[in-house]
């Protein structure tokens, strides 16, 4: 069956906050995130789980994207890899994180793709909920059957390109959440015959780290305390309300990803009357 969203159902997912929270209360999100070049990504996923409302970040990425990344978004954890220029290392304990957001603009290094492989064997044991774009998808579109490391109700958010290339590298789902970013965007829950589409956002959402946004959303959220499944609805809709109402104070043709971040307050505010 096909669930439009509504405000009314996202008004039912929001959590509370609780007066006395702290930042201990809202989760620890770690992001593995940019390789040199591209600390764009680290800083639109991070700046977007920060936004989202997550008590502590903890970015992973090449120390060469050190000082942009502490000016632009000081409030983040770094966590250097000892690389400088790509992620090549496993980041252990992984326990100390709430959730795990892996992908955007890490590329596809021979070394990353081990480090990610290696990653997600060392995950085994910690039952972490985890949400993967971008790169992340494209190594493993190119290594599907990787596809059995990933924990049940992993988070995967491909756009149409990245999707045909996991469906023909063979990529199994079956256990994944699936978000096909797009307009409609799509959520395909496992062992459901649900499927739940988001009816808000434009097309000027489609433009250079849009996506990213949603990956540090999604993150957030999961660290928070979501659900999976509640945190793949929430984000995708909040990300696309915000783009509403960005597009609507910029127009579409001006909208940029940053302008996501900026508007995402009012999206909450929106959804939460």
């Amino acid at each position: 069956m096909v669930i439009d969203i509504s405000h009314t159902l996202l008004h039912t997912l929001v959590k509370e906050r609780p007066v006395d929270g702290h930042k201990g209360t809202f989760g620890h999100a770690l992001l593995i995130s940019g390789s040199y070049g591209m600390a764009g990504a680290c800083i639109l996923a991070g700046k977007g789980c920060m936004r989202s409302g997550v008590g502590k970040l903890t970015i992973h990425t090449p120390r060469l994207n050190n000082d942009i990344i502490q000016i632009s978004l000081p409030e983040a954890i770094m966590h250097h890899d000892q690389d400088g220029n790509a992620w090549t290392c496993v980041l252990h304990p992984c326990s100390m994180y709430n959730a795990i957001g892996i992908g955007p603009g890490i590329g596809k290094h021979a070394k990353t793709a081990e480090a990610l492989h290696e990653t997600l064997i060392a995950l085994q044991e910690e039952n972490i909920p985890m949400v993967m774009d971008a790169d992340a998808l494209n190594l493993l579109a190119e290594h599907p059957e990787w596809s059995l490391l990933l924990p049940e109700n992993t988070i995967l958010t491909p756009h149409p390109l990245e999707y045909r290339r996991l469906m023909d590298a063979g990529f199994d789902m079956e256990r994944l959440i699936l978000v096909l970013k797009g307009h409609p965007t799509s959520i395909c829950i496992p062992n459901s015959t649900d499927t739940y589409t988001c009816p808000f956002g434009n097309n000027g959402m489609g433009t250079a780290g849009s996506g990213d946004v949603l990956t540090g959303i999604i993150l957030g959220l999961l660290a928070q305390g979501y659900t999976p499944k509640d945190a793949a609805i929430l984000g995708v809709s909040l990300h696309a309300i915000s783009g509403d109402i960005a597009a609507s104070e910029l127009g579409e043709h001006s909208l940029i990803a940053s302008d996501l971040i900026t508007y995402l307050p009012k999206a909450f505010k929106q959804i939460t009357k």
